[in-house]
């Protein structure tokens, strides 16, 4: 048993059947679930729900950005649900992060709650075409500064970006990275990756990891050699 699983599994279907038949060959006392935006639009709060109800922490990745009362109201929401952790989008800014801390602050059972800094697809000339400058490495740390200042628990962010993080905002600041890959995988769609033990050595909390279990014939068995692997 793992009291605390440091491994979240992306639950990356199009639908709500999938994705219970994946989380059914798991075990919900090694991992958390990730429920992202296709999944969550195609199945909605009842996935959540069977989810829960299977014994499952939901990490519900809908990177809410809009107004601060959109956004605070999106939270409540997501708290009824009942799931372990959420996330906004910095880039939404001071207002509307303090919206979303404020929102949670009742709740009986609070989720984590996270802000996404920079998508990990994006390189320095995406960056540049939509009217960002500097690095992606000098707007991650910039945005989870603001994020901590916010009140937030901690960031999602590059596991390439973890160590100047850990360091710029102390050991109690959550980090959870995707961009996760076994030695023996490929980058896929992301651009800035690492391996779990590495990114757990430069200072990550939790991992956010897909394909390598998702798609492998024996995920359980998939999940399994990651633990050991970190372990």
């Amino acid at each position: 048993m793992t009291p605390d699983p440091r491994i979240i599994v992306a639950l990356d279907f199009p639908d709500g059947d999938g994705a219970l038949a994946l989380a059914s060959r798991l075990d919900p006392q090694q991992c958390r679930v990730k429920v992202g935006k296709e999944l969550y639009t195609a199945a909605g709060p009842l996935l959540v729900e069977k989810l829960r109800k299977a014994g499952f922490g939901v990490f519900l990745d809908l990177k809410y950005h809009d107004i601060p009362n959109t956004v605070a109201g999106a939270c409540r929401a997501a708290a009824a649900l009942g799931v372990w952790m959420i996330n906004v989008h910095a880039l939404g800014g001071r207002a509307m992060m303090a919206a979303a801390r404020e929102a949670l602050a009742g709740s009986a059972n609070r989720p984590r709650l996270t802000a996404v800094t920079l998508l990990t697809s994006l390189d320095a000339g995406d960056m540049a075409e939509i009217g960002l400058s500097g690095s992606p490495t000098d707007a991650v740390v910039k945005l989870a500064r603001l994020a901590q200042a916010c009140g937030l628990d901690g960031v999602v962010c590059s596991p390439q970006e973890a160590v100047l993080l850990r360091s710029a905002c102390g050991k109690d600041f959550c980090l959870v990275t995707p961009g996760i890959r076994p030695a023996e995988f490929g980058k896929d769609d992301q651009n800035r990756v690492a391996t779990p033990r590495q990114a757990l050595a430069d200072g990550a909390d939790y991992l956010v990891i897909g394909r390598p279990i998702t798609r492998a014939p024996d995920p359980l068995a998939a999940l399994r050699r990651i633990h050991h692997e970190i372990s």
